[in-house]
């Protein structure tokens, strides 16, 4: 819920209606988002690896890397998205270390639940 907290009241928001996505797989990078409201759905080549509540974070790699977009988004639900770009980020990265550890930590689940789908 730590980003909840952080960007609940953020006015910079997309909304994402059931069935639409974000963003796509191989897509340009631009933002990183926060599900402030509805579910989505993280698919990597159509297939579904992850489910996002509100509070989740999507996009982070793509800012950190700078490569395209490695998975798609889609809602589930009816959706609100923070939108949350690379100065943003780097910002609350320098500034707010529970930002940074948070990021690095929904990081490290992601890559720990693709090493179980590899096996």
């Amino acid at each position: 819920m730590l980003f909840y907290a952080l960007f609940r009241n953020d006015p910079r928001t997309v909304a994402v209606g059931a069935g639409a996505s974000l963003f796509r797989q191989g897509d340009p990078v631009d933002l990183m988002y926060v599900l402030t409201r509805g579910q989505a759905r993280i698919l990597v080549s159509g297939r579904e690896v992850e489910r996002l509540g509100v509070g989740d974070i999507a996009g982070e790699m793509a800012l950190i890397d700078h490569e395209p977009r490695s998975a798609t988004v889609e809602a589930v639900t009816d959706c609100e998205f923070v939108c949350v770009d690379e100065k943003r980020f780097k910002f609350l990265v320098t500034e707010t270390p529970g930002f940074a550890l948070g990021v690095l930590r929904t990081m490290a689940r992601r890559l720990r639940n693709a090493d179980k789908l590899i096996a």
